[in-house]
């Protein structure tokens, strides 16, 4: 079982950066894809990106691509997502989620095993 708890997000600016991170229980945490999605208001849930297990390898949705980092730090069981010159359009809860096994690029939904319970970014115009 893992937990998963996301933390950092906000109110920033257009064109702002923004840096949300998620805590994992556990001490298995270096056996996880890592991956961050979002959802706006009355849209589907999203993919943003994804990191393998060791950190070796990531994978972005075009949207995001350039502007978003994400990363992760197996000592201290978090994934980060470093998000840079931020648009209106970026605005979501923006949730972490745990894949078991060792994939480079984990992008569906189903693939992932535990989620976290989000966390809200909003870019102003």
């Amino acid at each position: 079982q893992v937990q998963l708890e996301e933390a950092g997000g906000g109110l920033v600016q257009a064109g702002g950066s923004l840096r949300i991170s998620c805590a994992a229980s556990g001490r298995t945490f270096d056996t996880y894809a890592m991956g961050w999605f979002r959802q706006a208001p009355g849209k589907e849930r999203d993919f943003v990106a994804t990191i393998n297990w060791s950190g070796s390898s990531t994978y972005y949705a075009d949207s995001v691509k350039g502007r978003f980092t994400i990363s992760r730090d197996n000592a201290k069981n978090t994934v980060y997502l470093q998000m840079n010159s931020l648009k209106p359009e970026d605005t979501a809860v923006y949730y972490c989620a745990a894949a078991a096994g060792r994939y480079s690029k984990a992008i569906m939904i189903p693939r992932y095993d535990y989620w976290g319970q989000g966390t809200q970014v909003t870019v102003s115009s």
